[in-house]
C-alpha cells in the first residue's frame, strides 16, 4: 500500500494458483501472463482508493477449446468483470442514481470523493435494473401524464407488495390487454371509472374481479350534484327573487360579465331551439358553427351562470363591517383602518368596494334584485352543515330547498351515496340507483348502472386505486427531478429499483 499525489494505491492479487477456463470450465494452471487492472474503491478518510489487482492470463490446454488465452475472474463480490469500480463503491454509485438521478447525483458524488460522471450514474441505474417476476393477484392500473394533454402512460401496481410492476408507453386498450394477458394470474384489478382500462381487463382476463376506484365515486357523485344545480339555476334565480339584474348597482367589471351573458343567452335560445326540433347534437355544430362542448354543455344547461363569483377576503369581516355601518360609520377609509387594527390584512380598495356596493344597495328600491352566487358556491353551502353557515347564507339555502325541491331531492341521495361507500352496505345500492333513476342525477345513476359490478365490488372490496395514486405523486416526482427528460426505461428502472 503508498499513497501518492493524495491517492492511496493498494496492490493485490489473487493467491490461487489455478482459475477454470470460462468456456470449456476445465481448470489450468499454465500462466501465460500478467496485467493490472486499475479499480475504484470507496475512499478512506476523505482519500481516494485505487485498487491495482495483478490479474494473470492463462493458457487453456483443452483441445477442442475455442479460447486459448484468459484472463482470470475475481469473485463478484469484490470486483465483477471488466468493471472499473469494485461491487461495493457500484452498489453506492447505483444508490445514488437511483435517489438522485444523474446530474445531482454526479455533484454529491464528487463531494463523497466518488468521482462519477452523471452519464455513468444512468448508465449503471439502467444496467442493474431488474423487473419483478414475482406473482401477483391484486394490481391498481391507473394513467400518468408523461405530458400533459399531449402523452400519457400507464402504471401498474401490485397493491398486495405495495410496489410498482410496470410502466407502459401508453393508455391504450391494446397495450393493456396485452400486458394483462401475459398475466393471467392477476384475480382482481383496480382501476378509475375510465372506459378504456375497464374494457381491456374484460377482454383479457374475464374472470378478474373489476374494483371502480372509491375516490373517484366520491368525486363523480359532487359533480353531479354540481351538474344538478348548474341545470337549476333558473329556478334557483326565481326561488330567490333574483330574475332580472339592476346595471345601475353592478360594477364595471360585474357589466362586463353581464353583458357577456347576455350574448350567451342568444346562443343558449338558437342552440336549444334546434334541439327543441330534434336535430341531432352533430348537425346543431354544423348549423352553428359552435363547438360539440359548447352545444353540449348548453343542452344540458351548464352555461346559466350570470357572474363568476369568488370567495372574497371579506367573508370573515361582513359581521364586523355590517356592525360598524349600522353603527353610522360609512366611509371606506375609516372603516379600513378599523379593520386594520383587528389584524385584516386585504386593502383598501377591497373595502370601498364593498362599501360602494353597500351604498348603491340602500339606495335600490326593495323590488330591484340582487345578485345570486354561482352554482359552485351554492352546491357547497348546500352540502355544508347548518351550524356552520352565517345567517344569511342559512336563509338562502332554506329559501332554494323550499323553491327547488328536486334539488334537495338530489343532494339528499348524493348524502346517500357517500354514506353507502363510507359505511360499505352494498345492499342499498339497487334501491339508491332506482330512486336517483328519477331524479336530477339521472344521468350518474346510469352511469353507475353501466359499471355496475366495479361499482359494487368498491363498496364490498378492501382494495382501492389510493396507493396506485400515490405511486402516482412519486413517479412524478422522480420524473421532475430529472427536467421531465428521463426515458420511459429509466424512469422504470429507477422506481422499480429502488423499491
Amino acid at each position: 500500500m503508498a499513497e501518492n499525489e493524495g491517492v492511496i494505491i493498494i496492490t493485490a492479487r489473487s493467491g490461487t494458483p489455478a482459475r477454470p477456463c470460462p468456456l470449456c470450465r476445465r481448470v489450468s494452471s499454465r500462466v501465460h501472463s500478467r496485467y493490472v487492472r486499475r479499480v475504484s474503491d470507496l475512499p478512506c478518510s476523505g482519500t481516494k482508493v485505487e485498487l491495482r489487482l495483478v490479474a494473470r492470463r492463462f493458457v487453456c490446454d483443452a483441445t477442442l477449446c475455442r479460447r486459448r488465452i484468459f484472463a482470470e475472474r475475481f469473485d463478484d463480490s469484490v470486483v465483477t468483470e471488466r468493471s472499473r469500480r469494485t461491487s461495493r463503491l457500484e452498489c453506492i454509485v447505483h444508490h445514488l442514481g437511483l435517489a438522485l438521478g444523474g446530474r445531482p447525483a454526479a455533484s454529491f458524488a464528487k463531494r463523497l470523493m466518488v468521482p462519477v460522471s452523471n452519464d455513468t450514474l444512468l448508465r449503471v441505474v439502467r444496467r442493474r435494473a431488474c423487473l419483478r417476476t414475482d406473482p401477483i393477484k391484486i394490481v391498481g392500473i391507473d394513467d400518468w401524464a408523461y405530458r400533459r394533454n399531449h402523452r400519457y402512460g400507464t402504471i401498474v401496481c401490485d397493491l398486495e407488495r405495495r410496489r410498482i410492476v410496470t410502466l407502459l408507453p401508453d393508455r391504450e386498450v391494446a397495450t393493456v390487454e396485452a400486458w394483462l394477458a401475459d398475466h393471467p394470474e392477476i384475480e382482481t384489478v383496480s382501476r378509475d371509472r375510465g372506459g378504456g382500462y375497464g374494457e381491456a381487463t374484460a377482454k383479457a382476463l374475464p374472470n378478474a374481479v373489476q374494483v371502480a376506484d372509491r375516490w373517484h365515486l366520491m368525486e363523480n357523485a359532487c359533480a353531479a350534484f354540481l351538474d344538478a344545480v348548474r341545470k337549476s339555476m333558473r329556478t334557483i334565480r326565481t326561488a330567490i327573487g333574483a330574475t332580472t339584474i339592476n346595471p345601475d348597482l353592478l360594477t364595471y367589471v360585474e357589466k362586463l360579465q353581464y353583458e357577456g351573458y347576455l350574448r350567451r343567452e342568444e346562443t343558449n335560445a338558437a342552440i336549444m331551439k334546434l334541439a327543441g326540433e330534434g336535430i341531432p347534437i352533430k348537425e346543431i355544430v354544423r348549423r352553428t358553427g359552435h363547438s360539440r362542448k359548447l352545444v353540449r354543455q348548453v343542452i344540458r344547461g351548464q352555461r346559466t351562470d350570470i357572474f363568476r363569483v369568488r370567495q372574497s377576503s371579506l367573508e370573515a369581516w361582513l359581521p364586523f363591517l355590517d356592525g360598524q355601518w349600522i353603527s353610522g360609520c360609512h366611509n371606506a377609509s375609516e372603516l379600513w383602518r378599523r379593520l386594520k387594527t383587528k389584524g385584516f390584512r386585504g386593502r383598501l380598495g377591497v373595502v370601498s368596494e364593498w362599501a360602494r356596493r353597500r351604498r348603491r344597495a340602500e339606495q335600490a328600491s326593495d323590488q330591484q334584485l340582487h345578485k345570486v352566487p354561482s352554482a359552485r358556491t351554492i352546491a357547497r353551502l348546500m352540502t355544508t352543515a347548518r351550524d356552520h353557515l352565517n345567517k344569511t347564507d342559512t336563509v338562502m339555502i332554506a329559501v332554494i330547498e323550499a323553491g327547488v325541491p328536486m334539488l334537495m331531492e338530489a343532494r339528499n341521495l348524493i348524502a346517500g351515496f357517500h354514506s353507502m361507500i363510507r359505511k360499505k352496505v352494498a345492499d342499498e345500492l339497487e334501491p339508491w340507483i332506482a330512486d336517483a333513476g328519477k331524479s336530477l342525477i339521472a344521468s350518474f345513476a346510469k352511469g353507475i348502472i353501466r359499471d355496475h359490478a366495479a361499482v359494487r365490488a368498491a363498496i364490498t372490496e378492501p382494495w382501492s386505486n389510493g396507493q396506485t395514486e400515490g405511486q402516482i405523486t412519486k413517479l412524478k416526482l422522480v420524473k421532475r427531478q430529472m427536467y421531465g427528460r428521463g426515458k420511459l426505461d429509466l424512469l422504470q428502472a429507477r422506481l422499480i429499483g429502488a423499491v
